[in-house]
């Protein structure tokens, strides 16, 4: 139970949320997609500030799911990391209010599997070239997830994995409402730099 906990308050940490407060005094959830995640991160405030979310966000995932080898609490260190994801997804320390879990469930699978990484997020790149729709990569993670439990039996997370596919249309469904509305842009929609606010403080990303 308590590496339940410890592993829900690391993915607590609202990366993007501290990072827009530092660097530009906003709450990133205002701004862009108002999603707290790298991609917002990216379109709001820029590489630089994208890729220190990104790589903490993965690195919240990572140390979840390697809890057990730093404490003998036991459990199965990708559960652990998923309970990370639920934590990104519903931060106790902002208000609930999360990311959509995509960089931090790459962190968990990186630490626990890397053929699992490898067809998540294959498919994530290869979904969202194709059409051009961030949201739809992000849901093809669970959907690649959910495919290769049943091809692997053996790891026994076809359960996990269905619940996560839900999970990730649920956390979607504006984006989804969007493109039925047709107000969803894409990757290459030119209008997304007009998202793109001025640094206003002292963080190191400029």
């Amino acid at each position: 139970m308590l590496a339940i906990l410890i592993a829900y308050l690391i993915g607590s940490i609202p990366t993007a949320l501290i990072v827009g407060k530092l660097m530009y005094g906003v709450d990133i959830r205002e701004h862009g997609s108002n999603n707290p995640g790298a991609t917002n991160t990216l379109r709001v405030m820029g590489k630089k500030a994208a890729m220190f979310v990104l790589a903490v966000d993965a690195g919240k995932g990572a140390l979840a799911a390697s809890i057990p080898v730093f404490f003998p609490f036991g459990g199965d260190p990708l559960y652990l990391g998923m309970v990370a994801v639920l934590g990104h997804c519903f931060p106790i320390f902002a208000g609930f209010r999360g990311g959509k879990a995509i960089a931090t469930t790459a962190g968990v699978l990186l630490a626990t599997s890397l053929p699992m990484f490898l067809a998540a997020y294959v498919s994530f790149i290869l979904i969202t070239y194709i059409t051009k729709y961030v949201f739809f990569g992000s849901i093809s993670v669970g959907l690649s997830l959910f495919v290769y439990s049943f091809i692997f039996p053996e790891a026994g997370y076809s359960l996990l994995f269905g619940c996560f596919t839900l999970l990730l249309v649920y956390l979607h469904r504006s984006n989804i409402r969007n493109l039925i509305l047709g107000i969803e842009p894409k990757i290459n929609d030119k209008n997304i730099k007009k998202d793109r606010i001025p640094p206003g403080g002292t963080f190191p990303f400029r």
